[in-house]
C-alpha cells in the first residue's frame, strides 16, 4: 500500500484550495453568471447546489486522474469528495477553514487506507 493513500488526500486537498482559488477569485463573474444560468435551469437552490459539487468533483476528476494517470484513482477521488461535502452540508455542521480541511483530510484518507488495504496482496 506504502503511502499513495497519503499523496491521493494530500492532492486532492491541494485540488480543493486550486479549485476554489479558480473558481472564486480568477473567474468569479463567471461563476456567478453560470450560477444563475443553472439556477434559471434546475429552479431550487438544492438542485443548484448539486450541480455546483458535480461540477467540482468533475475538476477533481480530471486533476487527478492526470496526475495519478489513473482514472480509477479520479473517480474514487471525486466520488469520496462529493460525499464529503455532501454530508458535511447535509448535517448543517458549520466549520472554519481548518476544520473543513481537516475533516475532508481525515475521511479522504481513511476511505483510502480502506481501499489499498483491501485490495493489497
Amino acid at each position: 500500500m506504502e503511502l499513495i493513500w497519503f499523496y491521493i488526500a494530500v492532492i486532492l486537498a491541494i485540488s480543493d484550495e486550486i479549485h476554489s482559488k479558480i473558481f472564486w477569485s480568477l473567474f468569479a463573474d463567471f461563476y456567478i453568471l453560470l450560477g444563475g444560468i443553472i439556477k434559471e435551469t434546475v429552479h431550487t437552490n438544492i438542485r443548484l447546489w448539486m450541480v455546483h459539487e458535480g461540477m467540482e468533483a468533475i475538476f477533481h476528476f480530471i486533476l487527478l486522474s492526470v496526475l495519478f494517470l489513473s482514472l480509477e484513482i479520479g473517480v474514487l477521488a471525486a466520488i469520496i469528495h462529493f460525499m464529503v461535502d455532501f454530508f458535511h452540508e447535509l448535517s448543517g455542521m458549520q466549520l472554519r477553514w481548518i476544520q473543513h480541511r481537516a475533516l475532508h483530510f481525515t475521511i479522504e484518507s481513511l476511505f483510502f487506507i480502506a481501499l489499498f488495504s483491501l485490495t493489497a496482496p
